[in-house]
């Protein structure tokens, strides 16, 4: 078997980074869990990465990416309604099928409120940095337009918090969005 190259190793840090974050936050993960997920000793991790909050901000920083390529392949092409409807369709195929996903965003929310409470801003910084990409990548395909760019990503993060509490599609909660936000029975709860 071929050796990983350290570039192939930290890719397999972020993906396993992601899923102890996701499941156990910052402050609940160790990087002893993450290096015994991805099979090296912790101090290979940290001559991968200098410490558990770069280890973090890059899992944090995919997270981010993937989103904004889910939403600039879904909306290629594509401008107004047929893009809001492509960008939340594919929006919610991810979240369905790689619950890590969805769940490292909701630690990442809280990951900032946390820190900057301790005085440190530079979880902050990043992953605001990575929600204004988000939302110019969002922006454009509706029609530069704040009150529906504002709107999509409401309704994210309104679904982001139920599917992170576990209401099923068929729950009442979803009746009141507009039909283009709800998921429709993709959701195994």
């Amino acid at each position: 078997m071929a050796r990983m190259s350290a570039e192939e190793r930290r890719e397999s840090v972020i993906r396993a980074a992601t899923a102890e974050f996701a499941r156990g936050g910052y402050h609940g993960t160790s990087t002893e869990a993450i290096a015994k997920r991805v099979g090296v000793s912790q101090p290979y991790l940290f001559r991968l990465f200098p410490g558990k909050k770069a280890i973090f901000l890059a899992a944090a920083e995919r997270c981010v990416e993937d989103t904004i390529h889910a939403f600039g392949e879904a909306s290629k092409g594509l401008e107004g309604e047929e893009a809001l409807r492509a960008m939340a369709d594919a929006y919610t195929r991810v979240i369905t099928e790689r619950p890590e996903w969805l769940m490292m965003q909701m630690q990442m929310y809280v990951a900032v409120g946390a820190a900057e409470q301790d005085g440190d801003t530079e979880f902050g910084e990043a992953v605001r940095a990575g929600w204004m990409r988000l939302w110019d990548t969002v922006h454009l395909p509706l029609g530069a337009d704040v009150n529906e760019t504002t709107t999509f990503l409401a309704y994210g993060m309104l679904i982001n918090c139920l599917v992170a509490m576990g209401f099923p599609p068929g729950h009442r909660v979803w009746e009141g969005m507009d039909p283009s936000a709800r998921i429709k029975g993709r959701l195994e709860h």
